[in-house]
Order: structure tokens, then sequence, then C-alpha cells
């Protein structure tokens, strides 16, 4: 019953659900912090519980900041390779929210090495948590997704390119992302018409932690800044559940929808 003038009118996630994987900082946050400003309400199933040595943000300075955007928000301490704490993290969603209606799967390891260079546990980090991890947590979330009115799952996982370059200097890694983008492939035909199955990947990279850990001093300067992902996600998420499966990059979406100035999000302007 508000006026058709409000500003809430136009708050399209307003009472929504997001669970979100590695929401504590970064991208996954940076989303977070978008639907926020909506009135959504936020799980925050990430790992980070204690601070970190070296990677600002816990779950719950995460929380803070969601309920300050004017959000709710969930902690919910989620590993994403034990199984068990996904299911009891959704179970506590559901619990505590009535449902789940959007799922990002942004939670990833990182490691650009070659194939001599990767450690078997970095291997097993980054297929346990990327594709792994993406699979069983959209698997829990699914039949909650598949009651919600507009359900999403949004995967930060890259378009599916078989030139040799992309596989090169990194074969494990990208391995493990295309596992990812081969779950938004499957799901998305197997849930058409039920469940919206997106991936979202950057044009260029993106200044988080984890990339000032991978690039070193002054790599900010090639980077954007995590906006551009957030705005593109929120596009993604308020669209109908018929639009489903597309890889998306962030760039190009955000031009189809009228953005002209890019350099609104950029690090180092020009």
């Amino acid at each position: 019953s508000l006026p058709s003038t409000s500003p809430f009118t136009f708050r399209k996630l307003a009472g929504c659900t997001l669970f979100i994987t590695g929401a504590s900082r970064g991208i996954g946050k940076a989303i977070a912090l978008k639907a926020a400003k909506d009135g959504a309400n936020i799980v925050i199933a990430a790992k980070t519980a204690e601070p970190h040595p070296t990677l600002p943000g816990t779950i719950y300075t995460a929380a803070e900041e969601i309920e300050a955007a004017g959000g709710k928000a969930l902690p919910c301490i989620v590993n994403v390779r034990e199984e068990q704490q996904i299911i009891s993290a959704v179970e506590k969603a559901v619990k505590t929210f009535g449902g789940i209606d959007i799922l990002v799967n942004n939670a990833s390891a990182i490691s650009l090495t070659g194939t001599l260079e990767t450690a078997t546990k970095k291997v097993n980090l980054m297929m346990d948590v990327n594709v792994r991890g993406t699979y069983l947590t959209s698997k829990a979330c699914l039949p909650y997704l598949r009651k919600s009115k507009n359900p999403h799952i949004l995967n930060l996982s890259p378009p599916l390119n078989l030139n040799p370059m992309w596989f090169k200097n990194h074969c494990a890694y990208t391995i493990s992302k295309y596992g990812m983008s081969m779950c938004v492939l499957g799901m998305a035909e197997e849930f058409r018409g039920q469940v919206a199955v997106n991936a979202l990947w950057p044009k260029t990279a993106i200044h988080t932690a984890a990339m000032d850990m991978l690039g070193g001093a002054g790599i900010e300067n090639q980077c954007r800044k995590t906006d551009i992902l957030a705005d593109a996600a929120y596009c993604i998420l308020t669209k109908p559940k018929t639009f489903t499966g597309n890889f998306i990059i962030d760039e190009v979406l955000l031009r189809e929808e009228g953005v002209k100035d890019f350099d609104v999000y950029a690090i180092a302007p020009g």
C-alpha cells in the first residue's frame, strides 16, 4: 500500500533471501551489500570466523556491514568442502528466513600455477572448493529454490572457451573454474522453467585482497572495483527466471543495460 512514488517500489530484492558463499570479503561481500540496500536477507556462508592474518573481514564483520546497509544478515561458518556444514547452513537459513530465493556460488580457491608447480593439496583445494563445493551447495539449495517465485543460481565462473591459451599457464585452476561453468550449463537445462542458472565473470581483473596476494604491488591500477560485479549480479538476479543458461561478462551486460561510464569502476580512471 505504498504510494507509487515511494523509492521502496524499486527495491527489487526486498525480502528476498540470498545464500552467498565466500561472502565475508571481496566480490561475495560486494554482491551482498548491493542486495542489502534493497532490504534483502543475506546468508553469509563463509569460513572466516576468526580474523585472518593477512585478509580483512570475517563473517561477523560482514554481517555488521550488511545490517548497516539495510539488510538482514545470518552469518554461518561454512567451508564448502564440508557437505554437512553446507546442509546445516541451508537448514538454518530456511528456519530463519522461511526459504531461499537466490544462491550465489562465489567461494573459490585460486593458484595460477603450471602443472609441475601446483602442489597436490592446491589441486585438491581448487577441485573441492570450486567444482565440488559449487555442485553440493547448489544441490542443497535447489529444493528450496524451486519453491521461490523468482529463483536464481549465479556462479562466479567464466564462459566455456576451449582455446588452449586459457589452460596452458594454470591448467588445474581453469579446469576447476570450468567445472563451475559446466554446473551452469547442466543445471540451467535441468531446471529450465523452475530455476534460473547463470554465470558471471569480469572483463578485467577485480581488486580484492586475494588479487593483492596474487599480483603484488601496483596490481590494483590494472583492476576494477568489486562494484562492477555487484551491479552486474544485481541486474541478473532481478531478471525473470526465464533468463537462464547465460555466460555473462560484467561490462557487456552493463553496456546493454545502458551504462556508459566505466571509469566509475576503475581503480585508476582511464
